[in-house]
């Protein structure tokens, strides 16, 4: 039998907090290895390119000249104070917000839909998500010709025998703006049924299936069964439509090129910048954006988490 003596257990000892120590050095290095590179990555294309506007936005440069010149808050004071209509563009987002919720509603009504298993389910899901993979230019130069004056939405009013509701879908002021927001739908609706179809996958079947033994209508299990499991995945999405709607651009910019009262305040934005060399201006208008989101995303994360607490 051997004994250990006093020595060895101290060695031993030694070695195991030594190798502990090696480890947790290691596991250092490995933690700082794999945050060098998104850090800095994020510090290149994200910080760095945030305080730089932060600073272009406080000065009078033309985008080109070498040279330009701090103003401190005048650009601010001239879009917020003097109004000089720059953020009358932000009007149309309102538009498209409108736009959104519609778009989410009928998203979550097809997703219910096809999340009960009915027959060409895969295909009717193909079809619904395939405008948001296609291009956006594709897309818009599409509606842009879909609806001229004789396109292709007057054909099919032509065949259906209602020659009467024909329309100047983007050269009548009043209709122009729905109809932009009619071709936004179309493209992003498919996006937010995949969203809230693969949250409707988690919600167990055998809640449906009691509530039907029960005598629940559709929209009894629709109300006390779907809603407040997928509440937090809708909640989400109005946030992303709420910030899509104010960032809205490809869409007006390549119908109607911001005609007819359809200029949005991301067009205004590059307008001041690229047409009329007001790249101060335009970074103000990017910074006064950023700071609405921020306040929409932040009230909004209020609202889901006072609902979150209640429930």
């Amino acid at each position: 039998m051997v004994t250990a003596t006093p020595e060895t257990v101290n060695g031993d000892l030694s070695r195991s907090v030594t190798s502990r120590e090696q480890a947790k050095r290691h596991r250092k290095f490995v933690i700082i290895g794999f945050l060098v590179i998104p850090l800095s990555l994020m510090t290149l294309f994200s910080v760095y390119p945030f305080l730089q506007l932060i600073y272009f936005s406080m000065t009078d440069w033309d985008g080109l000249s070498p040279d330009s010149n701090f103003v401190g808050l005048d650009n601010y004071h001239s879009l917020l104070v003097e109004g000089r209509g720059l953020l009358l563009p932000m009007v149309n987002s309102l538009y498209y917000f409108a736009g959104s919720l519609m778009q989410l509603a009928l998203a979550t009504y097809f997703a219910v839909i096809l999340n009960r298993g009915m027959p060409g389910s895969s295909m009717y899901r193909l079809v619904l998500f395939l405008p948001f993979v296609l291009n956006s230019v594709a897309v818009s130069i599409i509606f842009r010709d879909f609806l001229q004056i004789g396109g292709g939405i007057d054909a099919v009013f032509e065949v259906l025998g209602l020659g009467a509701f024909k329309q100047q879908w983007v050269q009548d002021p009043d209709l122009v703006k729905w109809s932009l927001v009619f071709a936004s739908v179309w493209r992003y609706m498919g996006f937010q049924l995949l969203i809230t179809y693969g949250a409707l996958q988690a919600v167990p079947t055998d809640q449906y299936e009691a509530a039907r033994i029960e005598g629940a209508s559709e929209w009894q299990q629709f109300w006390y069964i779907t809603f407040p499991s997928i509440k937090m995945i809708l909640g989400l999405q109005i946030i992303l439509s709420t910030v899509g709607s104010l960032e809205v651009f490809e869409v007006p910019f390549l119908i109607t090129g911001g005609a007819n009262g359809t200029k949005t305040f991301i067009m205004a934005a590059i307008e001041e910048a690229f047409n009329f060399r007001r790249l101060g201006m335009a970074s103000a208008m990017s910074m006064v954006l950023i700071m609405i989101v921020i306040v929409v995303i932040t009230i909004q994360r209020l609202f889901m988490n006072r609902g979150k607490n209640d429930a």
